[in-house]
């Protein structure tokens, strides 16, 4: 499939004005991606749980322009205040996406947009940020071409997210979803996200994640200066085929429901994906003392107990624990009485699987 795929094939008359919502979930990547090359095409695949409670909520109000429509007209407004830091993002990603939904310069668009969680908090905001903006145009799309099916729907709206931001394909359904062709996941695209319909086991059906956050901070170092250090990156190629190797052994885990080897393969990718930032030129640790501290009581406690928890990190501070459902009553009061302690201001967000985005 090619990106002439999601070009518009129709013609219809403009809506004169409206609104649309959605909510779109963040999600945390169990195979990370890191890399990527031009047009938003990710180095190597990646496979993600979808999360439940982290999300955004975004509202798209659009009325027809008149006169000049040379540019692209938006107000943007989040947690109910004007933010003029995040136009120049939103533009970039309307020049992008111009070409698969002409009618942007169309109309003014005013975007009221909310997290459940706080922003810039190692939780990943511009996945279910720009996923829930790519899903409220394509609502507006949908408007204007009543035939679009459900499939091609989420799958326009998972390529164009991409657009926005990298892992926000993967925030459109789930609960488990792969990006990145990857010769064993059938149906799988560099240019969109795809729903995992392999073999589950039922321990994976209700994981839980608690988010540790350990830093609520701007990172020093974003995503996107991150990826662009992969290019010259001496260990680049050995990680993009170790990640090939590891959604292929990821399969196999999530088949048999093997927990030890589920945490294993989970910690090492997160490690994995920082020893890279500690690794590439120039360096740089989004690991702060108190994600050290964690993870090592993570380990003990896990040696004392047998009990299946385990954690990940997305770039930056913050400590994502994963624990199956029916361990949760002890692992949650382990979190409670030695985790919580290194949070800032003793800050975490329980969360667990989700199925993807929600009009509202």
């Amino acid at each position: 499939m090619t990106t002439s795929h999601f070009l518009p094939n129709y013609t219809s008359t403009p809506l004169k004005n409206g609104t649309v919502s959605w909510e779109s979930p963040s999600n945390i990547a169990l195979v990370k991606y890191w890399g990527k090359k031009q047009n938003q095409i990710p180095e190597n695949p990646s496979i993600s749980f979808t999360l439940e409670a982290c999300k955004t909520e975004t509202q798209l109000t659009y009325e027809l322009r008149s006169g000049n429509q040379e540019g692209f007209s938006f107000d943007v407004f989040f947690e109910g205040e004007k933010n003029e830091a995040f136009k120049p993002k939103i533009e970039t990603f309307f020049k992008r996406i111009e070409a698969f939904l002409p009618f942007l310069k169309q109309y003014h668009f005013t975007i009221n947009t909310a997290n459940t969680f706080p922003h810039s908090s190692g939780i990943a905001s511009s996945a279910s940020g720009m996923s829930a903006l790519a899903l409220c145009l394509m609502s507006v799309e949908k408007l204007l071409n009543p035939e679009l099916n459900t499939a091609y729907f989420n799958q326009k709206a998972s390529f164009l997210a991409r657009l926005g931001s990298g892992s926000a394909c993967r925030s459109i359904e789930g609960d488990l979803v792969v990006w990145g062709a990857h010769e064993e996941i059938t149906g799988s695209s560099d240019l969109f996200g795809v729903k995992y319909n392999d073999l589950v086991h039922p321990v994976f059906k209700n994981y839980h994640d608690t988010i540790l956050l350990v830093d609520k901070g701007e990172k020093q170092v974003s995503s996107t200066v991150g990826h662009n250090l992969m290019h010259k990156h001496p260990f680049a190629q050995n990680r993009f085929d170790q990640a090939v190797e590891h959604i292929t052994a990821m399969k196999t885990i999530l088949a048999s429901g093997d927990l030890k080897g589920f945490i294993a393969l989970m910690e090492s990718e997160a490690l994995t994906l920082h020893a890279m930032m500690m690794t590439s030129m120039p360096y740089f640790i989004l690991m702060k003392p108190n994600t050290l501290e964690i993870i090592n009581k993570i380990w003990e406690f896990r040696a004392k107990t047998g009990l299946h928890v385990g954690f990940t990190l997305d770039a930056g501070a913050n400590v994502h624990v994963l624990f199956p459902e029916n361990e949760a009553e002890k692992i949650n009061e382990f979190i409670n009485s030695e985790l919580v302690a290194y949070c800032q201001n003793g800050h975490y967000i329980c969360d667990k699987i989700g199925f993807g985005a929600k009009q509202l």
